[in-house]
């Protein structure tokens, strides 16, 4: 996330126009509590959820003590404000924060505009708090401004079914402070936003809780064992402030306004990924949110699993710590202790481990390699199928991304993210995937065929320069813009090799007079190529021209049917620099717009 003073993404938009803050008003805030909270504050398992604390294996989920900010004891929490009334209300946040404000217009301009005395004094908190330092006029007004302009962020982010600015902030969080649901516009600063990582549980090992937490508008499910109080005990003892857990933020089902739920999942289930890509530090229960971290065999095997999950591969961040974690876990880069009796501890710790390699592999960055990424979705499972391409739309950071539809077939959803993704990916599909697709566009594989079939195989070692794969929202058409040979005749590809190495062609083309030249050409596949005429794609050099003003076409080649309009039947390459000079020489290659039709 940019500094707040450089608006480059909406967030940032989202407070451009609200009062800055000053250094007296810092300086007040970091002070905030002082005067009420001068005495030790406890948070304990007992008080908050009635449990023993000496029976919670996690340390960290028995008790937390603060003295510097306001936290709110559940009980505090979650009195009526309609019991306390206007006056008390305001008597109660002037105590607790260390003011004395005082209502100069009309009481309902703080309390009515958003109906705070039909909540509890958690909501009201929760809302009120992060304004506390303006006074209460400049303080309604901006509560106003920042929900209308983070309302009208979200209808420009989905226009009709695509998402054009992926890049969206979560629409609640989880204020620690307040222990409530509050929009995210009240955060104010960004980089305060934590998130938790977790995969979902079976429906046999989970329960629906309701909790004033989001105010009763969804059940929230968590694992049998956990508990929402204790969670947020750990994560104000790791130092968090405002968490994005999805559970208690992300509208789920069987609450409240279930038509709300499916629009509002347009938007904000694919753009989770960036959620975990703002956040400041990313909490991961892996086994089970809440629930004590264990690396047993049986945990790391299961389906349900983190890390066999597909909505948690965009998740993985760099700003990371484990949750959960007992006594006998050090943190996330130290050791373990294992039981020395337990034979099998020391291959489930190295299962662990080998595991943790995802984070190596694709952290930080988008996937430069399409097939990677598949690879790493073909490993992982979902409840909905869709949920695997939806959970691949951030990895691959396409500039716009398809909205979600939980009923829409996987194939569909595929070709939506296939039309939205960046041009270096289909190229990739068009030149280096081997395979005609088997659906109704031959030039790039179906969403079947990339999750069964031995994607990591396929040879990206040869690069290709700005080619231009694209479609044609209008007619629905995808086009190649590159070099296209008419005519050329492929040998030597019609067999595979016995040993599944690479095979070794032959292209015969012929110059503007005639005359024949042959071209060494390999196969890093099987897939046969049988001796005949075809219509050739070639992809860009990395030099897009000769010397000369000629077009250079690169080292990763399509074969399709001798027609106007292309229809792939395999690829190959031309690895050797020399071979690739001498075609170039010939300057046959012609520069179009070719189309990649329905098959």
């Amino acid at each position: 996330m940019d500094d707040l003073n450089g608006i480059s993404s909406p967030e940032e938009l989202l407070f451009q126009t609200v009062q800055p803050w000053s250094n007296d008003t810092r300086r007040q805030t970091k002070t905030l509590g002082l005067l009420e909270y001068q005495n030790k504050v406890t948070l304990s398992a007992d008080t908050e959820t009635g449990l023993v604390v000496s029976s919670i294996q996690v340390p960290n989920q028995r008790t937390y003590t603060c003295t510097s900010y306001p936290v709110l004891p559940r009980h505090y929490a979650d009195r009526r404000c309609a019991d306390l009334g206007a006056t008390e209300l305001l008597i109660e946040l002037n105590r607790i924060l260390g003011t004395s404000k005082r209502d100069t217009r009309s009481r309902s301009s703080l309390f009515d505009v958003y109906n705070l005395m039909r909540c509890d004094f958690g909501t009201a908190f929760g809302l009120l708090r992060p304004f506390w330092h303006h006074d209460i006029g400049t303080m309604v007004d901006n509560l106003q401004i920042l929900e209308t302009k983070d309302q009208e962020m979200r209808q420009k982010a989905l226009p009709d079914t695509r998402i054009i600015n992926p890049k969206m902030p979560p629409r609640r969080v989880w204020d620690l402070y307040s222990n409530r649901v509050v929009p995210y516009w009240v955060i104010r600063h960004p980089k305060r936003l934590w998130a938790i990582s977790h995969a979902w549980m079976d429906e046999n090992d989970r329960f629906d809780a309701l909790t004033p937490i989001n105010e009763y508008q969804w059940p929230v499910p968590i694992p049998k064992g956990a508990n929402l109080d204790l969670i947020r005990i750990e994560m104000l003892n790791l130092g968090a402030e405002y968490v994005w857990l999805d559970v208690l933020c992300l509208r789920q089902k069987d609450g409240q306004r279930e038509e709300l739920r499916e629009e509002e999942w347009k938007l904000d289930v694919p753009t989770i990924g960036h959620v975990y890509g703002m956040a400041a530090r990313v909490v991961y229960y892996f086994s089970g949110l809440g629930l004590p971290f264990s690396f047993g065999t049986d945990n790391l095997e299961s389906n349900r699993c983190w890390f066999n999950r597909a909505w948690t591969l965009q998740e993985i961040s760099t700003n990371r710590m484990i949750g959960g974690v007992t006594d006998g876990t050090l943190s996330w880069s130290g050791t373990m202790q294992i039981d020395k009796e337990d034979h099998h501890a020391e291959e489930r710790l190295r299962t662990f481990y080998r595991k943790l390699g995802c984070f190596r592999n694709l952290v930080g960055t988008g996937a430069s390699d399409i097939f990677h990424a598949l690879a790493q979705m073909q490993d992982r499972v979902s409840q909905n199928p869709v949920d695997r391409v939806a959970g691949l739309a951030f990895l691959l950071r396409s500039g716009t991304i398809p909205a979600y539809y939980e009923t829409q077939s996987v194939e569909d959803a595929w070709t939506a993210l296939v039309n939205t993704m960046q041009k270096s990916y289909r190229t990739q599909l068009l030149f280096q995937y081997p395979n005609p697709g088997n659906g109704d566009k031959a030039w790039r594989p179906t969403w079947e065929q990339v999750m069964t079939e031995d994607i990591l195989s396929i040879s990206t070692n040869s690069r290709t320069g700005c080619d231009d794969v694209r479609w044609d929202e209008k007619t629905n058409v995808d086009k190649y813009n590159g070099h296209w040979f008419l005519s050329g005749s492929v040998r030597g590809l019609a067999v595979g090799d016995p040993k599944g190495g690479l095979r070794h062609g032959e292209l015969i083309v012929k110059d503007r007079q005639g005359r024949r030249h042959t071209i060494q050409i390999v196969a890093t596949h099987q897939y046969p190529i049988p001796e005949d005429s075809y219509t050739l794609l070639a992809s860009r050099g990395l030099q897009l021209y000769t010397v000369d003003g000629h077009w250079v076409a690169g080292k990763l080649w399509a074969v399709g049917g001798v027609h106007l309009k292309f229809e792939k039947i395999s690829v190959f390459e031309i690895p050797d620099e020399n071979e690739l000079e001498r075609l170039n020489d010939l300057h046959i290659a012609r520069w179009t717009r070719v189309p990649l039709p329905l098959i």
